[in-house]
């Protein structure tokens, strides 16, 4: 059983309030754009799609266009979801879709690789599964600063942001999964800021505040505020005085298994050699460059 990291009810509250004031989708906005490239490259129509938890309904249009029919599952009500469910507990039948797809959610939740399992169960063979998260790059810099911040002044820390998946660990997490042909990918992208209170405030309107179950119940004091923008503002400042802040958006992909897809080779089963595919002497495992023995 994963431990407890996130106050999933928390979150959902949050994120509700911040769905009906107004969620700023510049992150999510991206996202949707790089779904529509990816999804370009695979070359079929799915009969049957399901968006699940993505904070607003953005990606529906670019799903809609590759599949005859599409399920929104969002986690809070909203208007334009025919489900509201948990990524946690997904109220879908197995082998009920074709394409699954999830964007900016599945960082939020306790049991990713149960997640994962959950989605692949849902798909029928050779369905995709697509998604991303953010990786464990993300918001480095508030939380470098608020670590020193706290320590400094109060002699200890509590934790302040959350922590994310490393995109070295996921691909195990696709394969332990289930997941066939699994591929992930990253990058970082940088927001600029005029100080360390627009990207909170940024944090707060995505309903990203702090929902740790370990997080202190105590207010952050005003004084270790004010000095974590300081630091902040020290160390991660580009030369014209706005401030960096770094999501790392992770990418993954993977397909429910079936007998058309291509296999790996088994180890020795080689028809020919690279070597001669690249016109180059072959080396043996105990010769060194030029011919001499070890």
């Amino acid at each position: 059983m994963s431990s407890v990291v996130f106050n999933r009810a928390l979150y959902r509250r949050r994120l509700s309030a911040t769905l009906a004031a107004g969620y700023p989708d510049f992150l999510l906005a991206r996202c949707v754009a790089d779904l529509d490239e990816r999804l370009s490259a695979v070359l079929r129509r799915f009969e049957r799609a399901a968006d699940l938890g993505t904070p607003l309904p953005s990606a529906g249009p670019v799903l809609q266009a590759r599949a005859g029919n599409l399920l929104r599952m969002a986690e809070v009500r909203d208007s334009s979801a025919a489900v509201v469910g948990d990524l946690e507990a997904l109220p879908l039948a197995a082998e009920s879709l074709d394409l699954a797809a999830s964007l900016l959610a599945l960082h939020a939740v306790n049991d990713l690789p149960g997640t994962l399992i959950q989605i692949k169960r849902a798909l029928r063979p050779d369905g995709l599964f697509i998604a991303c998260l953010l990786g464990g790059q993300s918001l480095t810099e508030l939380r470098q600063s608020l670590l020193a911040a706290e320590v400094e002044l109060t002699g200890g820390a509590s934790p302040r942001v959350a922590p994310f998946a490393d995109l070295r660990d996921l691909g195990g997490l696709l394969q332990r999964a289930g997941f066939a042909l699994p591929v992930i990918d990253g990058e970082s992208v940088t927001v600029r800021y005029g100080d360390m209170f627009g990207l909170l405030r940024d944090l707060r309107a995505m309903g990203w505040a702090n929902a740790l179950t370990e997080r202190s119940r105590k207010p952050l004091r005003r004084s270790v505020l004010l000095r974590a923008a300081e630091l902040y503002a020290e160390r991660f400042a580009d030369p014209d005085g706005r401030l960096r802040a770094t999501f790392e958006i992770v990418w993954l992909s993977g397909w429910a298994p079936h007998e058309s897809q291509q296999k790996p080779l088994r180890p020795g089963s080689a028809k020919a050699r690279l070597a001669d595919a690249l016109g180059v002497p072959e080396i043996g495992t105990g010769d060194r460059a030029g011919g001499e023995k070890p």
